[in-house]
């Protein structure tokens, strides 16, 4: 006599006829999916943050109390630990390094000034002269944008070639054809190289401010300029009474943005000058790379990084607790 052993299957195991019970698929409660869901949504752009700033910027920092040199950039981790020296060798005005940098700041700074003053003038300039409608302005407001389409490395080259000494076109215009100078100019050398320097960068940026203007100018209402000009307001007085007053807000940010883009440009000194720019064009950011990657010396680089970070930083919130301060008060 033979028996068999069964064994018990699960409710439900062999059914898969249409009155089989049908299994409910896995689904996170309400409250969890609509909490997690923007998260889940960040991530990437939290994970890209990581890798592209927030990983270097802590590497950077690390890099800053270590010595490494030439020596140690193969195994860039096991160099000596040297606390504060990078910084006490990179803030030392009396000595060769620290007044180089201190140099190199100052010329950092007043081009900053230059370049951002000049590219808010012009680009405001325009976009106040490009509001009213006129034949030809969307042409006009096409080529005025062209300077920002471009490359920056193609534009920057162009500019270079342009200023060269025997065969550029600015000097063919100011010495040939003008007769303004009383021989060539040596554009890319000595403290004309500071002046060079300039008219690229504001070349370069004053399109984003008139784009970020004429932006402004569609939020202020036409009845405004109605109004005044009934009060028997000219130009000048819109102007001021009307039009900057209402832009306040946004020439608050358009500063601000052209601030840090322009202290912090690299590309184009580096492209009009090359690895070695003359005291005139020796912008911190080019001056970081030197000290780096030209003299291999990455501590005291990324030492002169964190404090330009810092400054940078300072500089923001010095500017952003005023500028609230002042529209609070006027409010």
């Amino acid at each position: 006599m033979t028996t068999t052993a069964h064994r018990q299957a699960p409710p439900g195991a062999g059914e898969t006829g249409p009155g089989a019970p049908r299994r409910r698929p896995f689904r996170l409660p309400d409250r969890v999916r609509r909490g997690g869901l923007p998260y889940l949504l960040l991530l990437p752009a939290i994970l890209l943050e990581l890798i592209v700033h927030i990983i270097p910027m802590v590497l950077g920092l690390a890099m800053s109390f270590k010595e490494l040199t030439q020596f140690f950039i193969r195994e860039w981790w096991k160099a000596p630990w040297t606390g504060w020296d990078n910084y006490r060798v990179v803030v030392k005005v009396n000595g060769p390094i620290g007044h180089a940098l201190l140099n190199s700041f100052l010329v950092t700074c007043a081009f900053t000034v230059l370049a951002v003053g000049l590219s808010w003038l012009l680009g405001t300039a325009a976009a106040i002269l490009m509001q009213d409608e006129f034949r030809g302005r969307g042409v006009l407001r096409a080529l005025f944008l062209t300077p920002y389409a471009l490359p920056l490395y193609a534009s920057v080259i162009v500019w270079a070639f342009m200023f060269q000494h025997d065969n550029g076109i600015v000097n063919h215009v100011l010495h040939d054809q003008l007769h303004l100078t009383g021989k060539p100019t040596f554009w890319l050398l000595g403290d004309n190289s500071f002046v060079s320097l300039v008219v690229v960068s504001v070349w370069r940026n004053w399109p984003f401010a008139f784009l970020v203007v004429v932006a402004g100018l569609q939020n202020i209402p036409r009845e405004l300029y109605e109004a005044s000009a009934i009060d028997g307001a000219g130009i000048w007085q819109q102007i001021r009474r009307v039009t900057m007053p209402s832009l306040r807000s946004v020439n608050q940010v358009l500063v601000l943005v052209l601030f840090l883009w322009t202290f912090n440009d690299f590309s184009t000194p580096y492209v009009l000058f090359g690895q070695a720019p003359p005291a005139g064009g020796d912008l911190v950011s080019l001056h970081i790379y030197q000290s780096s990657f030209i003299t291999w010396n990455f501590g005291e680089g990324s030492a002169m990084s964190v404090l330009m970070l810092l400054f940078l930083g300072l500089v923001t919130a010095v500017y952003l607790l005023v500028t609230s301060r002042r529209r609070g008060a006027r409010a």
